[in-house]
């Protein structure tokens, strides 16, 4: 049988399409004549809103990690959309990394969490550099070194399957160094405010869609 060579439309052309773009073209699964993007504007946007009866749509949440092939995206599939179709997309875009189908649901819970995540993770990323420069660091340094050491936690999370909970536990040590540390993240609310940071998000992603 015939391969047949796959085309790739993004309707819009902002950095998230951009960044899918890359990572596909740099995994060599379309090449690069057969993506196309479009970008309507207020006059033409209506052609947009409707799709013919059965047309195939799948829905997908991407986040910005997807041009270094290091994205975690969600899809959820129209009704017309068989398991052919979730299979094809899954396969291409596990190229760009973590792909996973979802319901309809947990679309905008995925861009609280991760697609505006992204940037929560810089500014942690940012603070922990910041810390090691207060206490004489090199801000170069410590910036390879909070991004390198946020990669290996990421890694270790992803590799053993470990709930972080277990995983923070066996990096402390009674009386030690983390658990002094942990001590001030707690009393400074770190984790609810993160938690209310994730729920802010995703409340205006539903409001978002609603407008």
């Amino acid at each position: 049988m015939e391969a047949v060579e796959l085309r790739v439309g993004f309707v819009g052309a902002g950095r998230m399409a951009g960044g899918l773009a890359r990572g596909l073209l740099r995994a060599g699964k379309v090449p690069a004549s057969n993506v196309l993007a479009s970008a309507p504007s207020d006059k033409n946007l209506d052609a947009w809103q409707l799709l013919p009866a059965g047309t195939k749509v799948l829905r997908l949440m991407p986040n910005l990690p997807c041009v270094v092939q290091a994205g975690a995206m969600v899809f959820a599939r129209g009704s017309s959309a068989g398991d052919r179709e979730a299979a094809l997309l899954k396969s291409l875009l596990s190229s760009c990394g973590l792909c996973e189908e979802v319901p309809e649901s947990y679309i905008n819970i995925h861009t609280g969490l991760s697609g505006s995540g992204v940037a929560y993770v810089y500014l942690f990323a940012e603070a922990l550099a910041e810390g090691a420069v207060k206490m004489g660091m090199p801000g170069g340094l410590a910036s390879r070194i909070a991004a390198q050491t946020l990669l290996g936690a990421a890694k270790i999370m992803l590799e053993t399957g470990e709930h972080p909970a277990k995983l923070r536990g066996d990096v402390c040590t009674p009386g030690g160094t983390t658990i002094h540390a942990l001590h001030q993240l707690e009393k400074g609310a770190l984790r609810a405010t993160v938690m209310n940071a994730v729920e802010a998000a995703t409340n205006r992603a539903r409001d978002m869609a609603e407008d």
